[in-house]
């Protein structure tokens, strides 16, 4: 589990992206609040954050041509198997959407990526 450095959602390759879709999917989901080391500071937020970050993956891979089911456009929904949430904080959105998204995160996200043979110039 892992949630990539925002600044490579454009350019992650198509399994990466999508693999972060379903990241997002089951976080937003059941997974949400349940413990995990390289994602435990998303449940220090509002979930609504976790929803904007979403939106970012959703927003590439509809530029690719893939089609996310509009179900997840709305931040109340949880996926099938979990209930809407009834009321959600919305915050605004920052740049890190997580301040854990720093450049020493990035380093370590591209530094991941190298060692799938993933190689990303910024």
């Amino acid at each position: 589990m892992r949630l990539w450095h925002e600044d490579l959602i454009e350019k992650l390759p198509r399994q990466q992206l999508l693999g972060q879709h379903r990241e997002c999917c089951a976080l937003r989901g059941n997974g949400w609040g349940k413990p995990h080391s390289t994602v435990n500071y998303v449940f220090n937020y509002s979930p609504y954050k976790l929803f904007q970050y979403h939106q970012l993956v959703m927003n590439e891979m509809k530029k690719r041509g893939y089609k996310p089911s509009v179900d997840w456009e709305n931040s109340f929904y949880r996926g099938t198997s979990c209930s809407s949430y009834e009321n959600i904080e919305k915050v605004p959105m920052t740049k890190p959407i997580y301040s854990e998204h720093n450049n020493s995160y990035l380093f370590e996200c591209l530094e991941n990526l190298k060692e799938k043979n993933i190689i990303i110039q910024l």
